[in-house]
């Protein structure tokens, strides 16, 4: 196999950014990730607050940054912010050659806003700010959850001149006021005098969450047309979010700002690696497959993709009337779409705060420790 001819090759050729959703300072600091950049075609990363709480609850990579944490009398907030900044940092300095070749699209590391403040949209847009000034890096993204407080914080964040990736989306209504937020935080921007070219955006729509509570209801519901509808929804969901953004950002209000040098916000499928043993480890990548996506993989799907994944070029143009065929048979099996989305939303928010606060806890007894 050669390198223009793997997977991960043909998946880029297709139009479709791979960043892997994983970061550490082993990883940093051993080359790893480097390696994963020039073998498996990767060009950006992306954390959250489950990933630093594995990251750190495991190894010695940290030890030396949390003596000297400790020592200085930070407590678990401040050195959490400290060691995830450094290692954004760090991993943005890594990515910059490919931030660099692509114009700014890829090369990029996301960071996330602390979860607690998901609903609070002054806290949000402050500490958006905050993590901005600490990487100071050019290829940062800050990730935003796309409540409905998000939304104000995503356009005045945008408006700011800060590059956003939007997280924790999963309805096609509340994705077109993620867009709506992007281009309003455009106009905010535009109206400052800022350059419009050097903001940009990814919306991260998440897939396999989707399944699996979908999945989960057509069980329940126990019918031979309900179980032939499991493992559908997800990327039937995904292929019609990639309609609403061609559709969006061909309208008129679009087409004005990208004549004044705006980026498109670009679709981001997250939550990409298959829960269900029973479907193809790497169905959310091959089914998921067009021009100007992002897909943001955990190594293990990263790693199948490049071993056995089958790149058949564009998977969604096209495939909308099936899409909305499934999402119906689902809904006339009595699985309300309103009722998982808002499910999923509200539980991906409580699940990112245990995680922060396992990371608060895990940074808190290290501190600790190093006294």
């Amino acid at each position: 196999m050669t390198e223009t001819t793997s997977p991960t090759a043909q998946l880029s050729a297709a139009g479709v950014s791979i960043w892997l959703d994983d970061l550490s300072r082993s990883r940093i600091e051993s080359g790893g990730l480097q390696k994963l950049i020039d073998d498996r075609d990767v060009v950006g990363v992306t954390t959250n607050p489950s990933i630093f709480a594995a990251a750190l609850a495991k190894g010695e990579a940290y030890d030396a940054q949390v003596r000297e944490l400790a020592a200085a009398g930070k407590d678990a907030n401040e050195a959490v912010f400290e060691i995830t900044t450094q290692d954004v940092a760090n991993a943005s300095d890594i990515f910059r050659p490919v931030y660099d070749a692509s114009n700014g699209f890829d090369g990029r590391v996301s960071i996330e806003v602390e979860p607690g403040l998901a609903h609070d949209a002054a806290g949000t847009i402050a500490q958006a700010k905050q993590l901005h000034d600490k990487v100071a890096k050019e290829n940062v993204l800050i990730k935003i959850p796309a409540t409905v407080e998000g939304l104000e914080a995503i356009a005045e964040t945008i408006g700011a001149g800060i590059s956003v990736n939007v997280t924790l989306i999963f309805s096609l209504e509340r994705y077109r006021g993620v867009i709506n937020a992007y281009l309003t935080g455009l106009e905010k921007a535009k109206a400052a005098g800022l350059d419009l070219s050097t903001i940009h955006s990814v919306a991260s729509f998440f897939v396999s969450r989707v399944d699996t509570e979908i999945d989960k209801r057509l069980e329940a519901v126990g019918t031979d047309e309900a179980l032939a509808l499991k493992g559908k929804a997800g990327v039937a969901n995904a292929r019609l979010a990639y309609q609403v953004f061609t559709e969006s950002f061909e309208s008129e209000r679009a087409k004005l700002l990208l004549a004044d040098g705006a980026n498109k916000q670009r679709p981001l499928w997250a939550s990409t690696g298959v829960k269900d043993p029973s479907l193809p480890d790497t169905l959310y990548v091959t089914e998921l497959v067009a021009p100007e996506i992002v897909n943001t993989m955990p190594e293990k799907t990263l790693e199948a993709t490049f071993d056995h994944g089958v790149i058949t070029g564009d998977t969604i143009t096209g495939a909308y009337d099936d899409a909305n065929a499934v999402l119906d048979a689902v809904a006339a099996q009595g699985v309300s779409y309103d009722d998982v989305t808002l499910l999923l939303e509200n539980e991906g928010v409580e699940k990112f705060i245990v995680s922060w606060n396992e990371l608060l806890g895990t940074v808190d007894t290290a501190l600790k420790g190093a006294k």
